[in-house]
């Protein structure tokens, strides 16, 4: 599996279908994880982080044959590919920027990825499209019991799995939902409803997790700590409170679908005849204009229009993803102006 045939792959957390797919694009669960008797990263020495990278690839791919996962080594990848896998959820934005020996281990599903050298020595993560979260919890604890298998990791009797952020200690685990919540934003009950959910030790993010804008309507809510708390019940009140969201979310649509219909469609349609016609369109304006029409093809407004080709948009058009697709870097005037030309070609417009 080569790198340059991943990133113009399908991505599992905007695939059509899963569960309550309407507004919830995507859930993860994600593992931190250290070897026991070595430093955490931010303490390891150059020379230690490049044996340890090289320890834990032997390590990991052989934990996980026969599958077919690959190893993609950072140090010394091209920028525009650290980018895509950034873009891609695969990789964070701290692995990406970071210095020395650093590595990730991805499926050709792109569900698994498992980030070497990161703030921990194991980021383990796997997504599932839409609401599935004991699912993707049992599929990532079968992956961590087979990387356990081959290496020992740092673990105390009475605080649980040791990470270097203090957030993480205790089972290492944050469970994750991301959510397009347009209805809320509409009706400005977004900020009351995301002030409820804090009240229940659940953390709200934007689209790339911690530090980033919720563009695009697109939010992930997860677990804030894991300390004093098993999986089960971490799982148990994103499982309790998700729900509450979606009915929320659901309410706000109807209420803008019965009390502002004209409003509604004209900001729908208006993002459509834009990504239709548009010769040139930011990074940012892209993912309101999708959003909008996300919107209104998963409320049947905006009819004969493939949801699946809106969601992968979202990714495609990522500066990233559409300087990739160039095969060359671009400048931000001239990322705009092919962003628009593969808009229209993607929906079907001149």
């Amino acid at each position: 599996m080569k790198l340059d045939d991943l990133i113009v792959g399908p991505s599992p957390w905007l695939q059509p279908g899963g569960p309550q797919c309407d507004i919830i694009l995507s859930t993860r669960v994600r593992l931190a994880r250290n070897v026991a008797g070595r430093p955490f990263s931010s303490r390891l020495k150059p020379d230690q982080r490049e044996e340890l990278d090289a320890w834990l690839q032997k390590a990991i791919l052989k934990a996980l044959a026969p599958k077919d996962v690959a190893w993609f080594e950072l140090e010394g990848m091209p920028e525009i590919d650290r980018r895509c896998l950034v873009e891609r959820h695969l990789i964070s934005r701290e692995l990406a920027a970071g210095d020395g020996h650093r590595g990730v281990a991805i499926d050709p599903t792109q569900r698994l990825a498992i980030m070497a050298n990161e703030e921990d020595h194991i980021r383990l993560q796997i997504y599932s499209p839409g609401l599935q979260l004991d699912e993707t919890w049992r599929d990532a604890d079968e992956v961590d019991d087979r990387i356990e298998q081959q290496v020992t990791y740092t673990f105390s009797p009475t605080l649980g799995y040791l990470t270097a952020c203090p957030t993480n200690v205790g089972t290492g685990m944050r469970a994750s939902v991301m959510l397009h919540l347009p209805g809320l934003v509409l009706t400005k009950q977004i900020e009351k409803v995301f002030r409820a959910v804090s009240r229940m030790r659940l953390a709200v993010r934007g689209l790339y997790g911690e530090g980033t804008q919720a563009t695009g309507d697109i939010y992930q809510i997860s677990n804030q700590a894991s300390l004093g708390r098993s999986e089960s019940d971490i799982l148990k009140t994103l499982g309790a409170v998700i729900p509450q969201i979606l009915a929320y979310e659901r309410q706000a649509r109807d209420v803008l679908a019965t009390e502002s219909p004209k409003y509604l469609d004209d900001r729908i349609f208006r993002a459509w005849g834009l990504l239709t016609h548009a010769r040139t369109i930011s990074s940012e304006e892209t993912l309101t204009l999708l959003s909008a029409a996300r919107l209104g093809v998963n409320m049947a407004r905006l009819k004969g229009v493939d949801i699946g080709a809106i969601n992968e948009l979202f990714l495609l058009t990522r500066p990233g993803h559409i300087q990739k697709m160039r095969g060359a870097e671009l400048s931000e005037t001239e990322r705009d102006v092919a962003r628009a030309d593969y808009i229209r070609k993607r929906l079907g417009a001149t």
